[in-house]
């Protein structure tokens, strides 16, 4: 009888266990992160075991059209992805400032994540890049676009409108709890007289 070391064996299912992950990247600024983005995870988890979140811009915050940093989003994104019941096991949230250098960006980014296999991204600029690091890109099922988006959602929250519907239960309890429409609205003023 052929004797079988049982410590290959078990060290070959461990590496081929880790070659059988399928890894997916999602970027996108998430301000603030709302029910479409969601929506667009629970798509991307049909495909991938699992999935990256890059909060990107990560070194932009108080201004109209980044009001909320990059540590303030990460809590949304958590928030929200543990209100929807989604394994965190399964996900990394990593912040990656912008590069001066588009052709960097890429490789800043990689410098940030663990190695991934397909990018889902809709924004042109991100897809290009990806693109041409040699990446599949696929894009991202839209859900009520013209609904779920930050912009629209900032443009609500500055006209007094209810926008707690637009993001989770949670992510609206955080935004409130950090005043983040009061944020917002403070930095549409002018000094102009």
């Amino acid at each position: 009888m052929e004797r079988v070391n049982v410590n290959s064996f078990v060290g070959v299912i461990v590496f081929v266990g880790c070659l059988m992950i399928k890894r997916g990247v999602f970027v996108g600024r998430f301000q603030p992160f709302h029910l479409g983005h969601l929506e667009a995870v629970k798509d991307v988890f049909n495909e991938v075991d699992e999935l990256v979140i890059v909060i990107g811009s990560a070194q932009r915050s108080h201004d109209i059209d980044d009001p909320f940093t990059a540590g303030e989003r990460l809590v949304m994104v958590r928030m929200a992805l543990k209100e929807a019941g989604i394994d965190y096991g399964r996900v990394w949230v990593v912040p990656v400032a912008d590069v001066d250098l588009h052709v960097m960006w890429v490789s800043a980014l990689e410098g940030y994540t663990p190695k991934f296999d397909v990018v889902y991204s809709n924004e042109p600029l991100t897809r290009r890049l990806f693109v041409e690091a040699g990446y599949e890109v696929k894009t991202i099922r839209f859900h009520k676009r013209k609904v779920y988006s930050s912009t629209e959602i900032r443009e609500i929250m500055l006209k007094g409108q209810s926008w707690e519907e637009f993001v989770p239960q949670n992510v609206a309890e955080f935004i409130k709890e950090i005043d983040g429409v009061g944020r917002i609205r403070a930095l549409s003023k002018s000094d102009k007289l």
